[in-house]
């Protein structure tokens, strides 16, 4: 589990044949193998690592599901290890499970990003969303779309002050808004 708020940023190395290599930012001094870390709103486990880098497995479904299978050498990505048990929860629940990906379609200090209509139930008013992994609070929903505001730190601590029109980024709306929708729809279906 994470909560959105991004500890560092990597540089893509390497992203080809279902293979990730990062740059390892240099606070990340606890790895191991098989360790959790959300990259950019997806978990990956590390397969691999060094001084100077990090490896993940990226499956054909994330690429296709996700932004990983479209980053480029050279590209930013927002990183979060895993939430120890003894954490401190800053963010919302964040699993790394990116459910789809969102058009942006004004960048800037606030940012308007369409929302697949799949995902349309699951996100409310001035609740949680994860873009590129980063926990934000909605500003103002449309039917189609979604405004986060970004605050200087956000700008600069993640890849959301890189964002151009047109960009595309990963979705993850908020667990437990998920969860009592379906609870509420699984009752009705059930009486």
């Amino acid at each position: 589990m994470f909560t959105g708020i991004i500890e560092a940023t990597a540089t893509v190395m390497q992203n080809q044949h279902g293979s990730l290599t990062l740059t390892r930012p240099a606070t990340f001094n606890d790895l191991s193998i098989g360790m959790s870390i959300c990259n950019s709103g997806v978990c990956l486990s590390i397969t691999e690592f060094d001084a100077s880098s990090m490896t993940f497995d990226v499956i054909d479904a994330t690429r296709s599901k996700s932004t990983l299978g479209k980053l480029k050498k050279g590209d930013r990505v927002n990183l979060e290890r895993a939430l120890p048990a003894n954490g401190r929860f800053d963010g919302h629940i964040v699993l790394g499970h990116c459910e789809a990906v969102g058009k942006v379609l004004k960048a800037g200090t606030t940012v308007v990003i369409s929302i697949p209509s799949p995902l349309r139930p699951y996100v409310v008013p001035h609740g949680s969303i994860t873009i590129n992994g980063v926990s934000l609070t909605i500003a103002s929903l449309e039917q189609s779309t979604v405004t986060v505001a970004l605050i200087p730190l956000t700008l600069e601590g993640t890849n959301l002050g890189e964002l151009k029109t047109g960009d595309i980024v990963n979705i993850e709306t908020d667990i437990l808004g998920r969860y009592i929708l379906h609870n509420h729809h699984a009752k009705r279906r059930s009486s």
